[in-house]
């Protein structure tokens, strides 16, 4: 059987330079995600990652048992975005709306999803949040990421620097900010964790970047 390492195989998708923006190009690709609003901290969130977890290891062991391929489940990753984006610099969590993911092999398929998510459901497992629960492909394309090191709600000024970075070398938002929780906030003190920041973006004309 083999065993892969979607971490590993997508190497550049997971490595910045600490407080440093590196532009990258992320390809299309699979993912578990669901979608809710509110603060990270509220039991709403919590219910969705149950969901978004229960259903990935599922398919994980399914995928060894079906397709003779078990691999690592990936980080879980987060898109953030507010009508006020001076909310993330400031942390009013409450005005915050999320997209919880985790990142797929290209096998997985529509069936055997719906059928880890009635799996899911059997073992009482995340609730309502199930059926808000998807596998769906996101493309970000051309983005700018950088390494956060420390607790999560120290990341304003480093977001703060990344859009007056982009707006320094003409480059635009596209799409919602990305962040990918390296550490395990459960086993990992507030001022190791390590989480990666991604904004998509795109090239103003004479950019130079």
């Amino acid at each position: 059987m083999r065993k892969v390492d979607l971490k590993r195989e997508r190497k550049t998708l997971y490595t910045a330079p600490a407080g440093q923006f590196v532009l990258i190009e992320v390809p299309p690709m699979p993912f578990l995600m669901i979608d809710g609003h509110g603060s990270p901290d509220a039991p709403p969130f919590a219910e969705a990652m149950e969901a978004l977890f229960s259903v990935a290891y599922g398919l994980k062991f399914m995928s060894k048992v079906e397709c003779q391929s078990d691999y690592t489940v990936p980080p879980m990753e987060g898109l953030w975005w507010a009508e006020r984006y001076e909310s993330f610099y400031d942390r009013d969590k409450d005005l915050w709306s999320w997209r919880i993911m985790v990142p797929q092999p290209d096998w997985i398929t529509p069936d055997m999803f719906a059928r880890a998510v009635v799996g899911a459901g059997r073992k009482g497992k995340g609730g309502v949040a199930l059926g808000r629960l998807r596998l769906e492909t996101y493309d970000e394309g051309l983005s700018v990421q950088t390494l956060h090191l420390g607790s999560y709600d120290e990341e304003g000024p480093l977001i703060a620097r990344l859009h007056e970075w982009l707006r320094q070398n003409g480059l635009a938002e596209t799409h919602p900010h990305h962040e990918i929780y390296l550490s395990d906030p459960r086993r990992t003190a507030p001022e190791k964790l390590k989480t990666l920041l991604r904004q998509p973006v795109r090239r103003l004309s004479s950019s130079p970047a």
